[in-house]
């Protein structure tokens, strides 16, 4: 733990009861400016009280020490705790205890307050875990860690496990100081909010950094009176943290920065926040709301971001950041334990072909199917459940659109992320006002679409039954379609879309020529492509692909019919050319696998070369020449 001056000045008025501000300049060797700004915080949080009429000049008064997270550390004292558990058979009671004083250990790092935990660490094995496991020697083990890089700041993250607990904790460090110098600081962020205005909601980056600026600017320069034996380093490290906390969403900021979360959820005021960590699941955090008012601003802000709201009368909510993460957010009553937030962060890098490969997602020989089938403008409906990544694989098999082709994509919330080689035009819906006015739905815009000369149509997702008209309509006139729908299986698939609320005649579903299904196993955390079929003319349907769980593959059920068909009759290729195609295709898939590129843009731009000049780029690649870089 990083100590202050604010620690060593309260420590002697505290152990002195009262100290004289002359004396305390000296003792610590800072301007007495220095300590009477220091003193008027710890005044305004009630800890010491200001004395101006002394002869010797001003004086600090000791009134009371802030409420530590456990009172006393006393071994004997939470052993006795643990019996008391222990009598009633609460181990729930007792693994909260444990994650509370191990995290205060985190917190604090002295040698007192180790050598407590260990005794009491010693008990709560002996009484509590031997029943269970005798092997087990720790109650709470540490299974990562990591840093991530936020502004000046460096934070740290750990993930650990308790034994008799089912879900691992995400324990994130952020300054590592004193709760005193922590409630100073934040008293110094109350200070400067109160005096500077401005907009939350910036119209522009260059508004936004104009306003950062001049927020740490006045910050700065009262951090160097209540810190000035601090380094410049240090002193900018406090600032960016109120800064971005201000600003932002608090503390919930740096778990945005997380590059390895996918979701971030407040459930309410009075509980941790919880995450989904791509490679251990959900996680509960030590980071929580103060109060439900705050998460309402939360939402508040990301709805002004996109001209949204949310109110007690429009209690629900969609919206999404700067940063391109989905937010979707309630107010209680409806959600009846409080307010909540869910936020679905955006990659910063989105997932691309190779690293669906490379992750055992999906397969040489399918990708190499669905290249070809986008390459011949074949209509494609991306199934799956909640979470198990039918946008990102929207996403990844766009990149094979020709970028010779014009593409608009519609969506409630903008999660799709094209790569600048293709020609694309994204739109999204918008809500009415509060008078009722101003509503862009998705038929709207599918409508609008088919006036704006599109060749490629990607819709975020088919909900309802005039949507799903029109865009059947789109792919009878010639328009290739890629859509995601939510179904497990393709015949769910098949049954939600002849049933209502969709409930589209089954004659239609012919203009779809593949169905592609994505799963998520939650069990071992994996995302794979779990079925693929082809549809008839008649809306029937044949499995073409199956996940086998035991070999973790796909496994091939029936050859395309209808796939070669419909590429002979538009394309005039027969069965060998396009499995030549394919098998070329495969080679390219191949090669950035080998070589690991996993840019967006850099595979865009290879699978442009391919569309200009094939032969040029097999050529490039296959035929001697450095194999390790791709075309000039």
């Amino acid at each position: 733990m990083f100590l202050t001056k604010i620690d060593t000045l309260f420590d002697i008025v505290e152990q002195k009861k009262k100290a004289y501000v002359l004396s305390l300049a000296k003792e610590l060797g800072i301007p007495s400016s220095s300590v009477i700004k220091i003193a008027r915080y710890l005044e305004q949080l009630g800890f010491v009280e200001l004395d101006y009429k002394n002869v010797k000049g001003a004086a600090i008064k000791y009134l009371k020490t802030p409420e530590p997270e456990f009172k006393h550390v006393d071994e004997t004292e939470l052993v006795n705790k643990l019996k008391f558990f222990k009598s009633f058979q609460n181990v729930k009671a007792a693994n909260k205890l444990i994650y509370d004083l191990y995290k205060y250990l985190k917190h604090r790092d002295d040698a007192e307050t180790k050598e407590t935990y260990v005794s009491v660490r010693k008990y709560y094995v002996e009484n509590f875990m031997k029943s269970f496991d005798k092997k087990i020697k720790d109650p709470i083990t540490k299974i990562d860690s990591y840093n991530i890089d936020v502004e000046s700041m460096v934070v740290e993250v750990e993930i650990v496990k308790q034994e008799l607990e089912p879900v691992p904790f995400y324990m994130i460090s952020l300054l590592r100081i004193s709760d005193i110098t922590r409630l100073v600081i934040d008293k110094i962020k109350e200070e400067v909010i109160s005096k500077i205005t401005f907009n939350i909601v910036f119209k522009s980056h260059e508004e936004e950094n104009m306003v950062r600026n001049e927020y740490k600017r006045k910050i700065l320069g009262i951090m160097k009176d209540v810190f000035p034996d601090l380094s410049e380093d240090r002193i900018h490290i406090f600032s960016d943290y109120i800064v971005l906390t201000s600003l932002g969403m608090g503390e919930i900021e740096f778990l945005l920065r997380d590059k390895h979360l996918e979701e971030v959820v407040i459930n309410n005021a009075f509980e941790p926040i919880w995450v989904y960590h791509k490679k251990y699941g959900w996680l509960e955090t030590n980071v929580i709301v103060d109060d439900e008012q705050e998460i309402v601003h939360y939402s508040t802000l990301a709805g002004r971001n996109v001209d949204k709201m949310i109110t007690t009368l429009t209690p629900l909510m969609d919206a999404h950041l700067k940063t391109g993460d989905r937010v979707n957010a309630t107010l209680a009553p409806i959600s009846t334990k409080g307010n909540t937030m869910t936020i679905r962060k955006f990659a910063e890098s989105p997932w691309s072909i190779t690293d669906f490969i490379m992750t055992n997602t999906i397969d040489y020989y399918t990708t190499a199917l669905v290249w070809t089938a986008m390459q011949y403008e074949l209509s494609i409906l991306i199934v799956g459940g909640t979470g198990s990544g039918k946008t990102s694989t929207l996403n990844v098999f766009s990149i094979f659109i020709p970028p010779t082709q014009r593409i608009v994509s519609i969506e409630d919330t903008r999660e799709i992320r094209l790569p600048r080689t293709l020609h694309w035009v994204p739109m999204e819906t918008r809500l009415p006002n509060p008078e009722g006015k101003g509503e862009i739905s998705m038929l709207d815009l599918i409508v609008n679409s088919l006036r704006m000369r599109p060749d490629r149509i990607i819709v975020g997702e088919i909900r309802r039954k005039k949507e799903a008209e029109v865009l059947f309509e789109a792919m009878h006139t010639g328009h290739s379609v890629y859509a995601t729908l939510h179904a497990n299986t393709v015949n769910e698939a098949i049954i939600r879309l002849t049933t209502e609320p969709i409930g589209i005649a089954k004659s239609l579903l012919g203009a779809i020529d593949l169905i592609f299904v994505q799963n998520r196993n939650r069990r071992t955390n994996t995302r794979r492509t779990f079925q693929v079929a082809e549809v008839l003319e008649n809306g029937d349907y044949t499995l073409l692909f199956n996940y086998n769980f035991k070999a973790d593959k796909l496994l091939k059920v029936k050859d395309p019919y209808m796939f070669y068909k419909t590429i002979e009759l538009f394309a005039g290729l027969d069965k060998s050319e396009v499995d030549k195609e394919i098998n070329d295709k495969i080679k390219i898939l191949k090669y950035l696998t080998d070589n690991k590129i996993t840019n967006n843009e850099e595979i865009a731009l290879m699978i442009s070369y391919y569309y200009i000049n094939k032969d040029y780029l097999m050529k490039k690649l296959f035929s001697g020449g450095d194999k390790n870089t791709g075309p000039d």
